[in-house]
This record gives C-alpha cells, structure tokens and sequence, in this order.
C-alpha cells in the first residue's frame, strides 16, 4: 500500500506535464501520481516514470468519473484530486496527510500559478501570461515564451462558502472569525481544484456523483458530502498549491459544457442537499447553514424535503441613467442584453431626452458629475422596489449579474467580476476588485439616503475627485457617510465599454493606476473575455453577437 494516490483528470491539457514534474519534485512520501487522460493523448506524450502511472481513454468519460476511476485503480491510504494545471509546496504530501482525521476533507491553502511570460525578443522586456503579443512597445514584434511556474503570493485563497444557489463563492470575511484562526480550519465550502481524503472514506462517500455530469457543482458536492456526512471540510495552511485559472486566451476549458449540462448539474445539486435526497446524510442543509451562520445569501433555508424556494419579500429593479452621449451600436447592444438579463425586474429609466426603455423620466440639464447624480436621484424617487440595481447605457450585463441579493440593508454591494474593454480594437481588462458604479446594488432605502446626501453636498460645495464616484467611502477619506461597502462575484463577467465619451476614461496600462501595486498581481489584459469570447480586433462582431442575441454560451463559458 502506498501513502498517497494523487489522480489528475486531463483533458487537452497543455501543462500537464509541467504539473506531474512539480508533483515530482515535492513529493516526500509513498506518493504516486494516476493520469487519466479522458479523450486524448499529449502532444509531447509522458515520459516513463515508476511514480507515474497512465490511463487512457480513446472518448472522454468526463471529469467526475476519471476521478472515479483513478480512486478505484489506487491502493494508498490517502487520494488526492486535482487539476492538470497545478504547482505545489515542498512536502505537500507529507504536510497533508499528517493531519488528515478519517472523515476529514482537506483542501490546503490555494495561490495563483503564473506559468509564463511573453518576452520581447527586441528589448527583452516580458509580459504577463496571455495572448501571444502582437507588439512590443519598443516597436518589436517577435516574442518568446519564457515558462515562469511560480506561485503568486497574492491572492491567498484559504475560505469558502457556496451560496443559496449552491455556487461556489470565496468567503474574505470569514477570516476574520475567531473559527478561522489556526493552521486547520473549518470552512464551509471546498475548492474543485485540490481535494485530500482517505481513500476508503472517498467511496464511503459514494465518490464522485457522476449523476451531476462531467463538470460542474464540485466543490459544493465535496463540502455537502463532508458535512452533511457527519464529517468535516478542512483548511490546512501548513501547506498550499498553485493553481492556473482559465481567464486568459488559450487557456479555455477543456471539456465542451453546454449552458444545458451547468444548469443540470445545479439542478442535481439542489435536489440532492436542499432536497435532501442523499441516502449517506446524517445533518441536513438547515444544520451546515446553522453552524457557519450567518452565511452569505443565507437568509432563509428550506425545509428538508420541499422545493427549494429563494427569498420572495424583496422586490428588485434596475436604474437605468443615460446622458445619450453614445454610439448607437454600443447603445443597442446593451439595452438588448439587459432586457434579456433582467429577469423581469423593473426597469426604470432616467435620460436627457425621452427614450423608450423601461419606466422612463427626462432631466434635460447639462452634462456633469452632478447632473448624474440628479439622475440617480430621480430614478431611485421614482422606483418602487427594494433592492436596486445600477445600470449604465455602456455596460454588457450577464444575467448572473442580477441573481445577487444583499444580504445587508447598510452596505453597499459592487460585482467584481467586470472587464473594461477598448471599442477602438477590443482589447479587455480585468483585475480584482474593480469598483465601478455601473456593478452597484444595494436597498434601495440606502441608497436614496446617500443620493439625497450627495446631490446637496455637490450643489453646495461642487465635486472632487477625493468625494469619488462611488458610495462606501467613509467621511476620514473624503467621503459622505460611513456606511461599508463589499464585492460580489457573479458566476460570469459584465463588459464595461470604454468607447471615448465615457465620464471616466479608460485605461490600459498598468503605469496609469495610482493603485498599481495593489492590483498588479490580478492584472489580466487579453483580447478575449472569460463566456463571451473573443474581443481583440472583432468589437463589431461582438457588438452584432450581443444585439442578436447569438453568443454561443456552450462554446465561451471558461472555469
């Protein structure tokens, strides 16, 4: 018997190799490594090693069930999952299962892997993993790949939770509860990256519930199994690996998933916790939300057995304000992704002339900072709904985008997961925490209160920079109230367009933001964004794809 299995699922996997030989090089026990390679053979093919043994399938068997297979074909005590992109800490293996009780399951702490550079071949100068560049700024226009295979320090992912639609969400506040202080913790949610369990515990679980589909719902079926087991979902920060996400081109999913197969994953999922209809739990949801309560989003559970129901005393709607100041095409295209995103939602609508969109309402007056701010005003008079969401004539929204409710009526909420992208050559941007009015939603009631603030400060006083554009900036920093402010990430991303006439330019270099060294370590600039594809040098495409409704969602949707 050997210490450790770790099983790797690959599919079109370009640096699996790369990830078998860290593996390799950190093991310091029995450890051996099961590929399976679900429907294809690497180009450069893996090199023999009696460490290292290789399945493989001529057609894919999807993701879950390879997992499976790997546990069945191991004789170790211990198994570990995880993704053919990874890179992992000295002694990963030793470090885990020292501290591995039989009904734990255990993800160590998670980094983002920076696997390469592009290095101008003119100047040498190197930028980060991407497209490859078409030029340099030294006027270059041939580059090499120089691999990196370091984990970035920043961002450290060690928390998570899964929300009442049992997506898998990153839990910052939770670090500072006291049942998050030490090197293994409880967390409610686990990654589907990295897993570490006995053996004979994984198939007490049942393995993997290849009823789900390839893909899809990991994590929160690997939580739900160790909690709703009896067991527990554990953090070990004595440890960590590195993982690759795919936001970047070329790093597009492997396995083809169709929005159909995600939505039946989640239905399976639903039925098995909130339904609760598996045959091994010992707790139901109402205990695990219990326990780590308060949860966000968790602000009422169903009753064991019932059709899940969410929350259907909060109303919602969208504040729509325009200056009219901008290319038809972009208007057209964003209007139209709305009207099909908002769920039905209200829509009320403040512009400089009338339109026909939504509830609408006319303030003729003068283009500025504060004529904006009138306009929200009026737009939050005039909407009746509880929870309002921020909606700007040049944004692309997803519709997961609006699935968000906030669970606090003194905070404001801001959507993280935005990309800027330049109309002039569709060139995008993204980087953590990118706090923009237009991904804005809060009560309603807050709101009102700030706008009702900020319009009187602003006719009183005029408008500075340091006031800012954004609520949730405390009054010791320049701001109007000391009511907080927090991110949300919806499942896929909204496009901010930056087309010239924008009130806040755009900008794509690194040098330009004050607050570089904050957000270098997320910074991704790439000509295709992660569900809608590709952008660099087809803003037209792009635009007609969102107006006619025709973005291939099975083809786009990244993990």
């Amino acid at each position: 018997m050997r210490d450790l299995s770790v099983i790797i699922p690959a599919r079109n996997e370009e640096f699996l190799q790369n990830t078998i030989d860290d593996i390799l090089k950190n093991i310091r026990i029995d450890t051996e490594i099961i590929v399976i390679l679900d429907g294809y053979w690497p180009t450069k093919g893996i090199p023999t090693n009696s460490r290292v043994n290789v399945i493989h399938h001529s057609e894919s068997i999807g993701q879950r069930a390879a997992t499976n297979e790997g546990a069945r074909l191991s004789d170790a005590k211990f198994i570990m999952k995880c993704d053919a992109h990874c890179a992992f800490d000295e002694g990963f293996d030793e470090k885990l299962a020292t501290d591995c009780e039989y009904d734990w399951t255990v993800t160590p702490t998670m980094y983002n892997l920076h696997v390469f550079d592009w290095k101008c071949l003119s100047c040498d100068k190197r930028s980060y993993q991407g497209p490859k560049p078409k030029s340099c700024q030294c006027g270059g226009t041939e580059f090499e790949r120089v691999m990196v295979w370091k984990p970035k320090m920043n961002p450290k992912s060690e928390y998570y939770y899964f929300d009442k639609d049992l997506r898998f969400q990153y839990w910052r506040e939770y670090k500072k509860r006291p049942e998050a202080i030490g090197d293994i913790v409880p967390v409610m949610g686990s990654l589907g990256a990295c897993m570490f369990m006995h053996r004979k515990r994984f198939f007490d679980l049942g393995g993997m519930d290849e009823d789900h589909g390839s893909w899809g719902q990991f994590g929160t079926e690997i939580s739900c199994k160790a909690w709703l087991s009896g067991g527990k979902q554990m953090t070990n920060k004595k440890t960590w690996f590195s993982h690759m996400f795919r936001t970047q081109s070329g790093f597009g999913f492997p396995y083809k998933i169709s929005g159909k197969q995600v939505s039946g994953a989640r239905k399976r999922s639903k039925d098995l916790w909130l339904g609760g209809k598996w045959s091994l739990a010992k707790h139901d949801i109402q205990w695990l939300i219990d326990k780590f309560s308060p949860v966000p989003t968790w602000d009422a559970v169903p009753e064991v057995g019932k059709e899940v129901k969410l929350d259907k005393k909060l109303t919602k709607g969208l504040l729509y304000y325009t200056d009219n100041r901008c290319e038809e095409r972009i208007l057209q295209a964003a209007r139209n992704q709305i009207l099909r995103s908002c769920n039905g939602h209200k829509i009320v609508s403040v512009s400089q002339y009338p339109i026909d969109f939504g509830e609408n309402y006319v303030l003729a007056i003068e283009r500025s900072a504060l004529s904006m701010f009138r306009q929200i005003l009026k737009g939050l008079s005039e909407i009746d709904t509880d929870i309002v969401f921020f909606v700007e004539h040049d944004v692309i929204y997803h519709p997961s985008h609006f699935d968000f409710t906030p669970e606090r009526d003194d905070t404001f909420y801001y959507n993280d997961n935005i990309w800027t992208m330049d109309a002039s050559d569709g060139k995008a941007l993204h980087y953590k925490e990118m706090k923009q009015v237009s991904g804005l939603v809060a009560h309603r009631s807050l709101l009102l209160d700030h706008y009702k603030l900020r319009v009187d400060v602003v006719e009183r006083d005029g408008f500075t920079r340091k006031m800012g554009y954004e609520p949730g900036k405390p009054i010791r920093h320049g701001g109007l109230d000391d009511y907080g402010y927090a991110y949300y990430t919806s499942e896929h991303p909204n496009v901010d367009i930056k087309h010239g006439n924008n009130i806040t330019r755009g900008r794509f270099k690194l040098e330009e933001y004050k607050c570089r060294e904050k957000i270098k370590d997320s910074w991704i600039l790439s000509n295709e964004i992660p569900y809608w594809g590709i952008t660099g040098g087809r803003v037209d495409d792009f635009l007609r794809s969102v107006i006619g409704g025709t973005i291939d969602q099975a083809e786009n949707i990244s993990s």
